[in-house]
């Protein structure tokens, strides 16, 4: 078992208990719900690690739940949808989504999804541990082996995306890159991908951040080439 709980909350009966069933045959423990209502309360009265959230629910929508919920849970948020928009998946991430599922889907996919979601976040409140075999710099050390991440000392949570986005652009700091040449060094299906979505991802991790180092610049924008990883950031001189 996984420490804590996936919350699930999800108004259709059916899609409820298919992915209750998918995550209890791999040994995951859900707690699921069907309305914002409830998901607040099981928020407020069990450890969750990881929120699978529906968009479109009777007493709410997901992402105005997401905004409300942000300031006291930072762990993962895995949206399902019926909408495919490139807008609705902005939005989710823009607010904080580690990853967005579109309906109909495949519950081992979505299962599959999650495990991943967990094993790249090292929960809302634990610092990720860095071994010598990480990646270390003056400020920014990473993780390869178990995905953590800490700026000067402070544990960072990021979903998977950022941290191979960050993976590759920590790869050669001062390298500037372009949004393609970032979909395919962190994406399988770089295909699947848009440049706004990196452009997201790229805003979050600036976000997350600076709530730890506001003074420093991490990531830099080159307008119109693309970004890159400071020099200062990994302790060289510019």
């Amino acid at each position: 078992m996984i420490a804590g709980q996936v919350l699930v909350v999800e108004d259709e009966p059916s899609i409820r208990e298919s992915v209750a069933y998918a995550l209890r045959t791999e040994g995951i423990d859900p707690i699921v719900v069907a309305t914002v209502g409830e998901a607040r309360a099981a928020l407020a009265g069990a450890a969750i690690s990881l929120l699978v959230l529906d968009v479109g629910l009777p007493d709410g929508n997901g992402f105005d739940f997401c905004r409300e919920i942000r300031s006291g849970f930072s762990g993962p948020v895995l949206f399902l949808t019926a909408r495919s928009s490139e807008v609705d998946r902005i939005v989710g991430l823009e607010i904080g989504g580690g990853d967005y599922v579109t309906k109909p889907f495949s519950p081992r996919e979505l299962t599959a999804r999650i495990r991943n979601l967990l094993r790249m976040t090292s929960g809302p409140t634990a610092s990720p541990p860095v071994p010598e075999s990480s990646v270390e710099r003056k400020g920014l050390q990473v993780n390869e082996e178990t995905a953590g991440v800490c700026l000067n000392g402070v544990g960072i949570t990021v979903s998977a995306s950022e941290f191979r986005l960050l993976s590759v652009l920590l790869s050669r700091p001062g390298r500037v890159y372009t949004r393609d040449q970032l979909m395919e060094g962190a994406w399988a299906d770089p295909g699947s991908s848009l440049d706004r979505t990196i452009d997201s991802h790229i805003k979050n991790l600036r976000a997350k951040f600076r709530r730890v180092a506001p003074e420093l610049e991490v990531i830099r924008t080159h307008r119109g080439l693309g970004y890159s990883l400071t020099e200062v950031a990994v302790g060289r001189s510019s």
